[in-house]
């Protein structure tokens, strides 16, 4: 563990009302217009590395849904003479670990390498060629298209997955964020290669594109290590901002699937990332629905009536403004008792906020669990990753326990009651019966 971050831990746990400085953040932009993030830690010869780019599905045709998620999985497939084969061992022999991810939001490549230059350097420079110029080739891209569509079938069996599609498509209609990352059978079949390319060409550029780092540099090596990455790629414009969500239509949705357990997910809108309600909010819900045993949810809903196993809540704010979300799973026979209660706690809680005891618990949890989310580099470069893909402030860790603090129940109970007090909800219940 980074020496910084065990002072941290120390700090927070025999002295749990002091605020510790967070790891300082270096910021730049490269000539080709990426935005670089840097945290220096020397506890570990190691690096960790994040490209992230504008690209996941809220970027992809409505016809086109799994486009960007494919674009994705076939990047590390082939670059100029290099195939899948040879660019995995490029890594693997040099002790390196890659790998590609893709949602609604953002596409992320990721590696960690260690620092020594005779390991690191090769290991970024072919991150940088295979990530700017990938080739796609034909088979490999039939072969991961039917993976896709095999994994689409087997996701399509969970209740869970069924009721959260038609959440997303009832709350975001007509928006960017109701196309499925996953893709469709329809739009996964209607693919090709040229897709790809085009994708890629439009949205894998510079400008479009953060490079996050934390590791075993100083900022000298940093800046170095940037320059060669974002060298690479062609400068390219940034992905244009995405429409507001539109106002939704209230309703409820029911599916029938035969399963023992009925699925209940009520959703709003919530908030943009970069809202400044953020925090009330995370400490608003923690006492809703966030905080586990500790929250009303499961309090009333389980605890209380014995009708699931658990009742949660969570807010997951986006570019534009993201889904607030409360799921429950219940027998059958219940969902009808479980989903008036949920509803009723939620109703119950927006008209006067936490209680004292609630509010002091929300914060000293949050606080007390916040040098847990940076004390590795893995979770510090995904930190730094939201940081810069959403243009948080620099300093958003080192004034993260303060904010957190600072909040009383008026600021609580307002931000709360300003998102969700009067705002219009869709459920969607699957199960048995429906």
């Amino acid at each position: 563990m980074p020496t910084r971050l065990l002072e941290i831990l120390v700090l927070f746990f025999i002295f749990p009302g002091l605020a510790a400085a967070a790891p300082k953040i270096e910021h730049w932009v490269t000539e080709k217009g990426a935005r670089a993030y840097f945290i220096e830690t020397h506890a570990l010869p190691m690096v960790d590395i994040n490209l992230v780019f504008n690209a996941a599905s809220a970027r992809e045709p409505a016809d086109r849904q799994g486009l960007a998620m494919l674009t994705s999985e076939m990047l590390l497939e082939g670059s100029g003479d290099l195939d899948s084969k040879a660019i995995a061992e490029g890594f693997e022999d040099r002790g390196a670990e890659v790998g590609t991810s893709s949602h609604r939001d953002m596409a992320i490549v990721s590696l960690r390498s260690l620092s020594d230059k005779q390991y690191l350097d090769p290991v970024v420079d072919l991150l940088a060629a295979v990530i700017s110029e990938p080739s796609f080739p034909e088979k490999n891209l039939e072969r991961e298209k039917a993976r896709s569509l095999q994994s689409l079938d087997h996701s399509l069996q969970q209740p869970n997955t069924v009721g959260k599609r038609l959440l997303y498509e009832s709350l975001y209609k007509g928006h960017p964020y109701a196309n499925h990352p996953a893709g469709t059978h329809e739009s996964l079949k209607s693919i090709n290669r040229d897709d790809l390319v085009a994708f890629h060409r439009q949205f894998y550029v510079a400008s479009n594109m953060v490079i996050a780092v934390v590791g075993d540099l100083n900022l000298a090596e940093a800046k170095d290590l940037v320059k060669r990455v974002s060298a690479q790629f062609n400068k390219g414009k940034a992905a244009a901002a995405l429409p507001d969500a539109p106002a939704i239509r209230a309703g409820e949705h029911r599916i029938g699937f035969p399963s023992t357990q009925s699925h209940v997910m009520t959703a709003y809108l919530g908030i943009k990332r970069d809202d400044p309600r953020h925090l009330a909010l995370k400490v608003g819900n923690y006492s809703l629905g966030g905080g586990g045993f500790q929250s009303r949810m499961m309090d009333e809903i389980r605890d209380k009536r014995g009708l699931s196993y658990g009742a949660y809540s969570y807010f997951l704010p986006m570019q534009q403004t993201g889904p607030f979300i409360a799921s429950l799973s219940t027998k059958n026979e219940q969902v009808e008792e479980a989903y008036t209660v949920s509803k009723e706690v939620i109703d119950e809680y927006l008209k006067t906020g936490p209680t004292a005891k609630e509010l002091e618990l929300a914060k000293k949890n949050i606080t007390g669990g916040f040098p847990l989310t940076i004390d590795s580099n893995k979770k510090l470069v995904s930190t730094l990753s939201a940081i810069g893909f959403y243009s948080l402030p620099v300093d958003y860790l080192d004034t993260y326990i303060d904010r957190v603090n600072a909040l009383d129940h008026k600021e609580v109970t307002q931000a709360m009651q300003s998102v969700l007090g009067s705002a219009s909800r869709v459920t969607v219940i699957v199960g048995e019966g429906q």
